[in-house]
């Protein structure tokens, strides 16, 4: 376990690595939290450079969380189709509907209220 210090100078350390390495990617030009969840949702299990393409196809027909709402299930899936996991797809068009009804569109700023979304707080730690 670090100390204070120890951590101090780690995150220092850490933070200085990922400004001089960090990779252009299209979730981190911006704030908006459907366009992040989006990006988090297609990267479990998924390689950067495979969730990209998606990712900006996705938010061409989808683009906030009141338009994937809206969206029939199939499109999703159709939209979806080649990453694999459908049940992402799934649990993303779900919890955008959630998000709609429940929260006025607005991802939830409660941490309860995110792990109650489908997909997020659904899943069991792993035993190792």
């Amino acid at each position: 376990m670090l100390n204070g210090q120890e951590l101090a100078t780690f995150r220092k350390e850490l933070l200085g690595w990922f400004r001089q390495f960090q990779r252009d990617l299209p979730w981190r030009r911006t704030t908006d939290a459907y366009r992040i969840w989006l990006s988090e949702i297609m990267l479990q299990q998924t390689r950067v450079a495979a969730a990209i393409p998606y990712y900006e196809r996705f938010l061409q027909h989808f683009p906030d969380v009141h338009a994937l709402a809206a969206a029939p299930q199939e499109e999703v899936l159709r939209l979806w189709s080649g990453l694999g996991y459908y049940s992402r797809a799934r649990n993303l068009h779900k919890a955008a509907q959630q998000i709609v009804a429940k929260h006025r569109g607005l991802f939830p700023a409660r941490l309860d209220d995110a792990l109650a979304l489908p997909g997020i707080g659904t899943t069991p730690p792993r035993r190792f």
